[in-house]
C-alpha cells in the first residue's frame, strides 16, 4: 500500500510540474522568435554596409516601404527618387529572381559628409545560375543612423570624387574577379542582357 501511495505522489508531482515545463518551453520559443523576428524584419541603419545590403535585399523582394526606409524617404518621396525606385524594382523583376547572394560589401572611401560603399552580389535565377552584379552607393549618417543618399543629394563634387575612387577600385583583385565572373556568365548565356532590356523597356 505504501508503494502505491508513493507512486501516486510521484505522479501528482510530475503532473503539477507539467504546466511549468510547458510554460518554460513556450517562453524559450517566444524569446527565440523575438530575437530572430527582430533580426529578420526592418532595415539595418547601424553601418553604411548594413543599409546598402538591406537596400539590395529590399529591391529583390520588391519591398517598396523598406526601400524608402533605406533612403530615409517617406511615402511622398521626391519624383526623381520614386522614378528610380520604380525602375530598379522593375529591373529586378525582369530577372525573375527572389534572392540576392551577397558576396562582398565594403567601403570604398569616406569622409565627414558621406561614405562611398560598393556591393557585389549574384541574382539567383530560376535555372540555378547566378547573374553577377556590382553597384555603388553614397551613404550618410543622420541622427545616429546611416541612410543611402538619393540622387538629388549627391553633389557634382561628390560624383567627381566617386569616379576617382571607383577608378582605383577597378584595379583591385576584387573588381577583377567580378569582371571574370560576369564575362563567364555572358559567354554561357548569350543574349541574356538584351532579353532583360526588352522586358524593362
Amino acid at each position: 500500500m505504501k508503494k502505491k501511495k508513493r507512486r501516486r505522489k510521484k505522479y501528482k508531482r510530475m503532473a503539477s510540474m507539467a504546466p511549468m515545463i510547458a510554460g518554460a518551453v513556450v517562453l524559450v520559443v517566444l524569446i527565440v522568435l523575438i530575437i530572430f523576428g527582430i533580426k529578420g524584419c526592418g532595415v539595418s541603419h547601424k553601418s553604411p554596409e548594413g543599409v546598402v545590403k538591406a537596400l539590395i535585399e529590399s529591391y529583390v523582394g520588391g519591398k517598396e516601404s523598406k526601400i524608402r526606409d533605406c533612403y530615409g524617404a517617406k511615402k511622398d518621396a521626391d519624383e526623381e527618387l520614386q522614378a528610380m525606385i520604380d525602375a530598379t524594382i522593375k529591373y529586378f523583376e525582369a530577372h525573375g529572381t527572389k534572392k540576392a547572394n551577397i558576396s562582398e560589401c565594403d567601403i570604398l572611401s569616406e569622409n565627414k559628409n558621406y561614405t562611398y560603399v560598393y556591393i557585389i552580389y549574384g541574382l539567383e535565377l530560376e535555372n540555378g545560375q547566378e547573374y553577377p552584379c556590382i553597384a555603388t552607393y553614397m551613404t550618410a549618417k543622420e541622427d545616429g543612423k546611416y541612410y543611402v543618399l538619393s540622387p538629388s543629394k549627391v553633389t557634382e563634387e561628390m560624383s567627381k570624387q566617386a569616379a576617382t575612387d571607383y577608378a582605383k577600385f577597378m584595379t583591385t583583385d576584387t573588381y577583377k574577379k567580378y569582371t571574370t565572373d560576369y564575362e563567364t556568365f555572358i559567354k554561357k548565356n548569350p543574349g541574356y542582357e538584351e532579353k532583360i532590356a526588352g522586358k524593362v523597356s
